[in-house]
């Protein structure tokens, strides 16, 4: 029978994959788009209500302003997609932001990059996940105070799914990602034909008025609110450069379908953000980001939640929210926003399995799991994320405050990069068609990166008290963790470098058996070190108890044991200095010499039986460990508990069951 961990582990994640199969685990177009791009495509949304959260501070009058904030957002979105198709085509490996970086501007630059696109990742599945809660609360009010134990439950469902693999994750993931596009277009299709036909729909929130934060905003104070406003809306592009990290995982040709992907996935996501922001204003959604500054709020202010923006637009278009429609909106929209983060879960676990092979990061993360998944990626970024959701108590208003820093910092470097590609490239360029094709894939990144650096510094002033001072922080502490890392593993690999001296043999070798009681265990130990044939072999045993200590040298005598016994005082009744002390002693007579320890141990079946025993031998390995010259080998001795379900059940051998052989138990 399999352990119940493991039938658990087979259960959640299926039969593992072998390696040759992992051809076959790539993705066709039309899986790949809600794979990786359910992040940009679900942030519409959410972006429209950021920009109408930030414009409503200085009451309703500043809502008119919204079409042009959101016009901005269209437009750099468009750029930024365009920006990162030349990326696709210029770095098939799968680098992204990170591999453009550090080539082109240096390994220090690409640390940025990749310590910017981390914290960008994480914060893509606590804002994602927070605000599929939301509205799933708008749904049923009821929930509300259940959010935080929904946050933590969504992850670690995104978790389990993408640990099964990315192709299966992708499958179940897929539909409702469809199903969002579908509702969301229908949603524009039907509310522009029945305001076009003299029906306009009108939002539950059109009749409040909007107590404002801050009154009569001119010159700079009214630019800053436009500019927060915009930095806001600005999370419609997460998640846009998570195609550029994943070309590998595209059938062939890879490069030419992964730029085909971002571009239906950019169409799509300018098309439904630019009719939500267009419906918001058309049923004049009024909200803020303080329940009680909403006068004629229908409820208690300080306990019940606002319905989110795309909430009250599908109940004024569908026709109320008791509508089959209605609800299909909000499941749709609830479901995709929580699967977004699936577009980080497949971001992160490979931009850190580059890192991991670029010495930046742990080499665990580089290794893929059973379903052929960075499995330990994936459960680091589950971690975090949920440690996050449970700080800032799941509220998407307070975790969206760190977002998007990360990401447009990752925007402009990549950008920038790719001018510095674009210029190394012309120089060898041969034709003029070639030269003039080279010369339009510059311009478009310089443009991109111009407009992605005037948005990080509007991100970083407008945001930097409201909270994204701690990804200010979080990134540099991340790039010196990975040039940590780096330093160990180049010192490691420096001081591990084969040399000549290892071809000389030691003078000596001496055996040590740490013997404690003449039993089982310590009689395997001393005919296995006797095998060995070293130089010198000699038992020793500590002398913690007087009496103790002369009943074992009576055994030993009385066995005609073939080895001599020495006794090592210890009048502090410890074990581990004196022997320490002593293999210390036999190095310092001859350098050149080696000292083979060799420490009986049980084996035990149950968990809890080691605590019962080993402990004593486990603190003596650590200590000899760190001594040159030593090695240490554990003589191991199966206790009956380790073999307890062979004794009592007799697995079937192949073609028992087929035949209807059926196994018998054993007796006792």
């Amino acid at each position: 029978m399999p352990a119940p961990t493991s039938w658990l582990k087979r259960l959640v994640l299926g039969r593992p994959f072998r390696s040759d199969t992992l051809g076959e685990t790539l993705l066709p177009k039309w899986l790949a788009l809600p794979i990786f791009a359910s992040d940009p495509l679900s942030s519409v949304a959410y972006a429209t209500q950021e920009i109408l959260l930030i414009l409503s501070i200085g009451g309703l009058a500043y809502l008119t302003l919204a079409p042009w904030v959101g016009l901005g957002v269209a437009v750099l979105l468009t750029v930024v997609v365009i920006s990162y198709r030349q990326v696709v085509r210029a770095y098939p490996s799968g680098g992204g932001s990170y591999e453009v970086a550090s080539r082109n501007l240096g390994s220090r630059a690409g640390l940025v990059v990749a310590g910017a696109l981390m914290v960008d990742y994480i914060m893509t599945v606590a804002v994602s996940v927070a605000s599929g809660v939301d509205n799933i609360i708008s749904a049923v009010p009821e929930l509300n105070d259940y959010r935080i134990g929904l946050n933590i439950g969504f992850i670690v469902v995104l978790m389990a799914m993408n640990l099964r693999g990315i192709r299966e994750s992708g499958r179940a993931f897929a539909a409702p990602t469809y199903l969002f596009i579908a509702s969301v277009l229908l949603l524009i299709v039907v509310g522009l034909a029945r305001t076009l036909t003299g029906h306009a729909p009108v939002a539950e929130s059109a009749a409040y008025d909007i107590h404002p934060e801050q009154v009569g905003l001119t010159g700079f104070a009214l630019v800053f609110l436009l500019l927060r406003s915009f930095a806001s809306g600005c999370t419609a592009l997460t998640g846009v450069e998570a195609i550029s990290n994943g070309v590998p995982a595209f059938r062939k040709p890879k490069a030419l379908n992964a730029a085909r992907t971002m571009t239906a996935m950019g169409t799509i996501a300018v098309v439904m953000f630019g009719g939500i922001t267009a419906l918001a204003l058309i049923t004049k959604v009024h909200i803020a980001e303080n329940t009680c500054d909403l006068t004629g709020f229908a409820g208690n202010c300080q306990s019940d939640p606002q319905r989110t923006v795309i909430s009250q637009i599908g109940a004024a278009v569908f026709g109320g929210d008791h509508t089959v429609l209605f609800f299909v909106l909000q499941a749709a929209t609830a479901l995709v926003l929580v699967l977004a983060a699936n577009t980080a879960f497949n971001g992160f676990p490979l931009l850190a399995s580059i890192l991991a092979q670029d010495r930046y990061l742990p080499r665990q993360l580089h290794t893929r799991g059973d379903r052929l998944a960075f499995s330990n990626g994936i459960i680091a970024l589950s971690v975090v994320a949920g440690i996050l959701i449970f700080a800032f108590d799941g509220s998407t208003t307070r975790l969206i405050q760190l977002y998007i820093l990360g990401v447009f910092t990752s925007f402009t470097l990549c950008q920038a990069g790719m001018v510095k590609h674009w210029n190394q490239v012309l120089a060898e360029a041969t034709t003029g068609k070639e030269r003039r094709s080279i010369q339009r894939s510059r311009v478009i990144n310089a443009l991109g990166a111009l407009l992605t650096a005037i948005v990080l510094v509007v991100v970083l002033i407008t945001k930097f008290s409201h909270g994204a001072y701690l990804v200010v922080i979080a990134i540099p502490v991340l790039y010196g963790a990975m040039r940590a890392v780096h330093r160990h593993y180049t010192h490691v690999r420096e001081e591990l470098e084969a040399d000549d001296e290892f071809e000389l043999l030691p003078s000596r070798v001496h055996a040590i058996v740490l013997v404690s009681t003449l039993h089982k265990p310590s009689q395997r130990a001393v005919a296995f070190a006797r095998a060995t044939r070293p130089d010198t072999l000699t038992a020793i045993t500590v002398n913690v108890d007087d009496a103790d200590t002369r009943a074992l040298q009576r055994q030993w005598e009385h066995r005609g044991m073939k080895v001599p016994l020495k006794i090592l005082e210890s009048p502090y009744r410890e074990i581990t200095r004196p022997v320490v002390q002593y293999v210390k002693s036999l190095r310092r007579s001859s350098p050149r010499d080696v000292v083979s320890v060799y420490i009986p141990e049980y084996v035990v079946g149950r968990w809890w039986e080691n605590i019962l025993h080993n402990q004593s031998s486990l603190r003596l390995k650590g200590r000899l460990l760190f001594e040159p010259g030593v090695m240490v080998t554990s003589v191991p001795w199966q206790l009956s508990s380790t073999h307890r379900r062979d004794l009592q059940r007799v697995r079937p051998l192949p073609g028992d069951i087929r035949r209807g052989v059926t196994t018998q138990r054993r007796p006792g």
